[in-house]
């Protein structure tokens, strides 16, 4: 008799143990659809916590808040790695594709140009637009031209029909360190020479 009750015991015991796990089994696959890459996950709200190499990636739909576990933000955040955490935080600019930390751009969308961390429908004034690459580069304007120099052949100021005269003009320090396009710094153009020389050759240099 005591052989018999045991065995209805431990039946009743396996049958509860068997639903048990079933609902578990059941409960996580609903979850697992909505906290791949969670440590601690929310069926109302998603992923809480993520495995160390994730970030979380927090949205808002409506008053609604959910998380997602992602290996890389996706376009308009970045992401900052912390010790409890590694989250994906959103550009503080809606035209920001990218950018490298909340304030600042390292590429912008589509007709916008990047400067210096920005983005603009048009690039400011001194700054030139590079459709290629999409960014505001720094021009420059060049101080006057200088006197034409001695009309010359291979260092010779007479004693051929024609030769050639530069002239040069400098460019601000400050436009040179911003790394700016600047226009042509050096000409060059024909000269006629003196064909004698009186009194011998005379060379420059």
């Amino acid at each position: 008799m005591q052989w018999i009750i045991f065995m209805l015991l431990l039946f009743i015991s396996s049958m509860e143990m068997l639903t048990q796990n079933r609902w578990k089994k059941q409960a996580s696959v609903g979850l697992l659809e909505n906290c791949t890459g969670c440590i601690l996950c929310s069926e109302d709200n998603g992923c809480i916590t993520c495995h160390h190499r994730l970030f979380l990636l927090i949205w808002r739909d409506g008053i609604r808040q959910y998380g997602m576990c992602v290996h890389t933000c996706p376009p308009g955040y970045f992401g900052v790695r912390g010790l409890e955490v590694n989250r994906c935080t959103k550009c503080r600019s809606p035209s920001c594709e990218s950018c490298f930390s909340r304030d600042f751009c390292m590429k912008c969308k589509d007709k916008f140009y990047l400067y210096k961390g920005q983005c603009f429908r048009q690039c400011p004034p001194s700054t030139a637009a590079q459709p290629g690459t999409r960014e505001c580069q720094e021009t420059c304007e060049p101080g006057p031209w200088s006197e034409w120099s001695a009309c010359t052949h291979e260092s010779r100021t007479c004693g051929c029909k024609w030769g050639v005269e530069t002239r040069v003009r400098e460019v601000p320090e400050a436009a040179r360190e911003e790394g700016a396009a600047c226009p042509a710094l050096q000409e060059s153009r024909r000269c006629r020479m003196k064909k004698h020389c009186p009194g011998g050759e005379h060379r420059v240099g």
